[in-house]
């Protein structure tokens, strides 16, 4: 296709068509994952010489091993869940919902989680889940970082006879070999995070943990980064927006300069603006 063919649109147009163009590609998408099902439930993949529906996937499909994995999961959820496939097809969920909500589903629940779940952002999803199914603080580890291998992927049909895997040991997604950072929702008020950082940040938390001793209530070193955090955000909230812990106006009550915005005023705006409350609250 000749891209160049669309300059002739208008911008109302291209709305119009990319909307309809994207209404399409859900429905095929919930086409493609009824096909999956089909396919991986009786193994047709191991007529092809595949060990798996993940290897068919990526050796004879082409898929990214992401995209084999996330379309995989959700076949399979959807196939016990039948409503996701209309739901997939309508735009109310996206791939990733489904692969996120995929361990919670039951019987029991499906309805509910599935309409909570309508047109919500992954994140916004694990929140849901993390409020419905809280789950304990993770412990705190710290490891050292070391290159990881790259991943051996299988170059195709197995020779002779081949050795059906259970759907369960369908391979996931090899991480990157270069950490981010990760943030899961454990609960409504709490979350695990893994990151990356240098050494010598990681000496001035222990530091910093050893300067305030008998001032935390715990040894972990959780405290030290929520006490650091809220005093990054005071600090740059007060050289952004001129906060301060007094109230009133100041040594100036006025400006000669007409757009001057008083010190209250920005003080007033920022706070009403704060995505959540001074503790950190999502409530």
């Amino acid at each position: 296709m000749n891209l160049r063919s669309l300059s002739h649109l208008s911008n109302q147009e291209l709305l119009r068509d990319l909307a309809a163009i994207v209404a399409r590609d859900r429905g095929t998408t919930a086409e493609m994952l009824a096909h999956i099902a089909e396919v991986d439930d009786p193994r047709l993949y191991a007529q092809e010489g595949f060990p798996s529906m993940f290897a068919y996937c990526v050796q004879v499909l082409h898929m990214s091993e992401d995209t084999a994995f996330k379309r995989i999961r959700a076949a399979r959820t959807a196939r016990q869940f039948p409503a996701i496939f209309e739901a997939v097809a309508d735009g109310r969920l996206h791939l990733s919902a489904v692969v996120v909500l995929a361990p919670y589903l039951t019987e029991e629940n499906a309805t509910e989680l599935l309409a909570g779940a309508t047109h919500k952002t992954r994140a916004e999803i694990e929140w849901l889940l993390a409020e419905r199914f809280p789950r304990p603080d993770l412990p705190e580890r710290i490891e050292a970082l070391s290159d990881l291998p790259a991943p051996n992927l299988s170059a195709g049909p197995a020779a002779g006879h081949v050795k059906e895997l259970p759907k369960s040991l369908v391979p996931e997604p090899v991480a990157s070999s270069t950490p981010h950072g990760k943030v899961t929702p454990l609960s409504a008020e709490r979350v695990a995070l893994q990151t990356s950082i240098a050494t010598a940040a990681y000496e001035n938390l222990r530091y910093a943990q050893a300067l305030l001793g008998h001032q935390l209530k715990t040894s972990d070193i959780a405290e030290v980064i929520e006490r650091a955090s809220e005093a990054i955000v005071r600090e740059a909230e007060k050289q952004k927006f001129c906060a301060t812990s007094r109230q009133g106006t100041g040594r100036h009550g006025s400006s000669a300069d007409p757009r001057h915005i008083p010190a209250a005023v920005k003080r007033a705006v920022w706070k009403r603006s704060r995505p959540y409350g001074t503790t950190g609250s999502r409530s």
